[in-house]
């Protein structure tokens, strides 16, 4: 066995065996505030995801023992938007203690709730439109890994406010040609002659503006509002299931 072979093992084993000092219920209460007033901007109040991953299901990418918390969160992560947070070890140690506090909350969460918001998903039809993990639709957003990247409330919205947050890959183009043939589809691309779109078959089109007889965008969703068809504790199981979609953990 090679040296540094066994220089690697031997810190992986050390790595391992470092155990957080700071995780009393005080340690947790401090750390709360300093990730809310530093981590949450990207990772959410509740951790549960943003323009950071989510990190309230104890699934990290970066390494996942408490000395590599400390590490990532200290020093940043290389490539990524992650920056180092420039407080003493201690401090860190109460942010990782804060974080732990949310894998345990999460981890308490209903498998039975994943599991029938799994069959709501099929039996609502959202397959249609969306796929996961390759199965499904591709009409509406990829949703395979939804849940790494989205937060509860997020999704929540989502499901019963669709109208809410319609990104521009979504808006809707209705327009009119020149032989009063109708067409409808999602906005790809259009500039001062032409127009760009995908319609309802999956078809993309161009046109020349000056050839079309009407022509608008709606910026407002294709999916239907389900905030009248299911009951809060079906919302609540799709969005146990919604959250659930995430990265298999990378192995170390």
């Amino acid at each position: 066995m090679s040296r540094l072979v066994l220089l690697f093992w031997t810190l992986e084993f050390f790595a391992q065996q470092v155990k957080n000092p700071h995780s009393s219920a005080e340690d947790v209460a401090q750390g709360e505030k300093t990730f809310r007033s530093h981590c949450s901007p990207c990772h959410g109040l509740k951790g549960d995801g943003g323009r950071g991953p989510n990190l309230s299901n104890g699934v990290f990418y970066h390494g996942s023992t408490d000395a590599e918390l400390l590490t990532n969160i200290s020093d940043g992560i290389a490539g990524t938007e992650m920056p180092g947070l420039f407080y003493s070890s201690d401090r860190v140690w109460q942010v990782v203690a804060y974080i732990r506090s949310l894998n345990s909350a999460s981890e308490r969460r209903s498998q039975r709730g994943v599991e029938q918001g799994s069959m709501l998903f099929k039996n609502q039809g959202c397959g249609r439109c969306h796929r996961i993990k390759g199965h499904g639709g591709r009409m509406g957003p990829d949703l395979s890994e939804i849940g790494k990247t989205r937060a509860r409330e997020h999704l929540r919205q989502a499901i019963v406010e669709p109208d809410a947050d319609v990104r521009p890959r979504y808006w809707v183009v209705i327009l009119t040609g020149a032989d009063g043939k109708k067409y409808e589809g999602f906005l790809m691309n259009e500039d001062t002659y032409t127009v760009q779109f995908i319609d309802m078959s999956e078809q993309l089109h161009s046109m020349q503006k000056s050839e079309l007889t009407s022509y608008r965008i709606d910026k407002i969703s294709k999916m239907p509002s389900y905030g009248g068809k299911l009951t809060g504790e079906q919302v609540s199981q799709l969005v146990d299931y919604l959250s659930s979609l995430r990265p298999a953990k990378e192995s170390r």
